[in-house]
């Protein structure tokens, strides 16, 4: 597949590292290289390019706008940004690009960029479409709120009617049957009545949803239901998502790791007590701390320390017995040699283990503590 390709930075060194780089890998056609923002737009104007590698900073222009601007005129189009300015990673997602690359760039580092480019593309020309906007936004994580393109939030005509939107989200796209769903969502008390409530739920779904022109994405067919989530975006799918492309954590996707870590704002539907969701919150809960605690432990072996103890402090908040969040913790406060934090810290882990299960913590962590 040929991948045409636009380079967009003020340092004509960059562009032609960049460039060479590119070059070399089967596919990637340089479709144009250009200095500022101006040329960049009048260029995407004329030229349709798959993926445009941006500069944060293009003279006194910014990429991000730009990024913005070059979206709005090609739907399709993979933004890519490179820089030396790691500040302005977490701004930077707010454009969802592909990638985020911190100078130097290596050629391994590119290859894995335009793959993962390729691959997105493949999956556009399967689908025979390309995306659908999106005209409602769900935030699962720490709650559910549910809002349509202007921010409103959707007004719902009884909590099943938004449990059964919740079921059948988490079903992603997927198809649910009608004994699952009474099964899962309606008291076994209401018996014969389960039908009648899951059909009263289902029309003041449907009447919720046609306010906002979506009556259509929620669909049956032989005593099943189906919810198509082309025009949903949903907060802990795109977790996910970005999640599964962290193999490895370093210095050229360290900023980007950050930015995932952020997005888990709290477990899915947190304050809704849906016992058919249990699992899956779990599932992902599982995911989020043990990515957070590599992420922390990356950024303490590379003095990053106070954001490592940022986060390793919302990972004792989770879970006060964890050992690992416990040490990686400690570890943070001795790097800050902050002697009263390390030792309240162990001595509260000391007590809660103590109260909660009547053991003392690992003699390794014991060793540890003494030698300070």
């Amino acid at each position: 597949m040929t991948m045409k390709v636009l380079l967009i930075d003020d340092e004509q060194a960059m562009l032609t590292a960049l460039s060479q780089l590119l070059s070399r890998i089967e596919g990637v056609v340089i479709a144009g290289m250009v200095r500022s923002s101006a040329e960049a737009v009048a260029f995407a104007a004329q030229h349709v390019v798959d993926l445009a590698f941006i500069d944060i900073k293009i003279a006194e222009d910014s990429g991000l706008t730009l990024a913005l601007e070059l979206r709005h005129m090609n739907a399709d189009l993979d933004i890519v940004f490179v820089t030396s300015h790691k500040e302005y990673a977490l701004d930077a997602f707010d454009v969802y690009p592909l990638d985020y690359i911190v100078k130097p760039v290596s050629l391994k580092r590119l290859e894995e960029t335009i793959a993962r480019a390729a691959r997105g593309r493949v999956g556009k020309l399967d689908s025979g479409k390309a995306d659908t906007p999106k005209r409602l936004s769900v935030a699962g994580l720490g709650g559910l709120q549910i809002s349509g393109e202007q921010g409103d939030s959707l007004k719902w005509m009884s909590r099943k009617s938004q449990e059964l939107f919740a079921y059948l989200l988490l079903c992603r796209g997927n198809r649910a049957s009608k004994v699952r769903i009474m099964e899962d969502i309606f008291d076994e008390r209401e018996g014969k009545n389960s039908e009648l409530y899951l059909n009263t739920a289902l029309y003041q779904l449907r009447k919720t949803l046609s306010t906002h022109g979506m009556k259509e994405i929620l669909v049956s067919d032989r005593e099943q239901y189906q919810m198509s989530l082309e025009q949903i975006k949903v907060d802990f799918i795109e977790f996910e998502e970005r999640l599964s492309g962290f193999h490895t954590i370093d210095e050229n996707n360290e900023e980007a790791a950050i930015a995932v870590e952020k997005m888990y704002t709290g477990d899915l539907f947190e304050d809704k007590p849906y016992e058919w969701a249990l699992a899956e919150r779990e599932r992902i809960s599982d995911m989020y701390e043990e990515f957070a605690k590599r992420l922390a432990k990356w950024l303490l072996e590379n003095n990053r320390i106070r954001q490592a103890v940022q986060i390793s402090k919302g990972l004792v908040r989770r879970n006060e017995l964890d050992e690992e969040a416990n040490r990686l913790l400690m570890h943070g406060f001795a790097a800050l040699k902050d002697r009263l934090a390390l030792q309240l810290r162990y001595k509260q882990y000391e007590a809660v283990l103590k109260q909660e299960l009547n053991i003392e913590p690992s003699a390794e962590l014991v060793e540890w503590y003494s030698r300070l």
